[in-house]
């Protein structure tokens, strides 16, 4: 019983802390919709604050660029990295262990890398 209360509490807690400040976000952005929509089918001017407020929860993912990949690389790499060296580490104690832990190791420090060779393949002609 000990044992399925903490499982609970685990995945309730990813539940709390991850899944339902997205779910909040998404039903603020659907009645800022919706208010703007009946303002438009009512035909009334818009308010600044409320333009501001809807410009505010519209997310537009900004344009890739060689600096950005870059930095994205470097960040997949250090994690990657990072499991190389728990692997280490764990491997003082437990010899096992250190061969697992750089296999997963190896796909974010690939991840890093490809993201590098986009960072050097995407840099502006000039």
């Amino acid at each position: 019983m000990e044992a399925v209360l903490i499982v609970a509490i685990v995945f309730g807690s990813i539940v709390g802390v991850i899944i339902i400040p997205f779910w909040l976000r998404s039903q603020e952005r659907i009645r800022v919709q919706e208010t703007l929509r009946a303002a438009i089918e009512s035909g009334q001017p818009m308010p600044t604050e409320v333009m501001e407020n809807a410009a505010r929860n519209i997310t537009i993912r900004p344009a890739p660029s060689a600096s950005r990949d870059l930095r994205t690389g470097i960040i997949w790499l250090g994690i990657g990295l990072g499991f190389i060296a728990m692997g280490i580490a764990l491997g003082y104690e437990e010899p096992d262990a250190t061969i697992p832990m750089i296999a997963c190791a190896a796909f974010p420090v690939f991840i890093g890398l490809a993201f590098i060779v986009l960072s050097f393949v995407n840099r502006p002609k000039s």
